[in-house]
């Protein structure tokens, strides 16, 4: 069984026991995030989809960790100009461990 879910502005795949990183979440390492934004749910040969959302389904996940991703660096370059500029980023982003997939009962 496996679902599509919606946070944070994008969609991901998961299956029970999947880890994953999405953007950062208000919540605490160690506490469970109830995810309802389900787009789809496969279950063998059911097929589910939403419209928009799946009613009643929900997704269970428990907070790892939180982090930063790797710096991005952004160089902006005009020749003959005496122009340049530098930036960098790094996203912040919370890991999941996904514990559970619920169906509508």
């Amino acid at each position: 069984m496996y679902a599509v879910i919606k946070t944070g502005g994008k969609q991901y795949k998961v299956e029970k026991g999947d880890k994953l990183k999405v953007e950062k979440l208000d919540t605490e390492a160690g506490k469970k995030v109830k995810i309802e934004d389900v787009l789809m749910l496969v279950d063998g040969e059911n097929v589910t989809v939403g419209t928009p959302l799946v009613k009643g389904a929900k997704v269970t996940a428990t907070v790892e960790s939180h982090g930063r991703g790797p710096k991005v660096k952004i160089v902006k370059f005009r020749r003959r100009k005496h122009h340049r500029k530098q930036m960098g980023h790094r996203q912040a982003y919370t890991e999941l461990s996904i514990t559970d997939i619920a169906a509508a009962k």
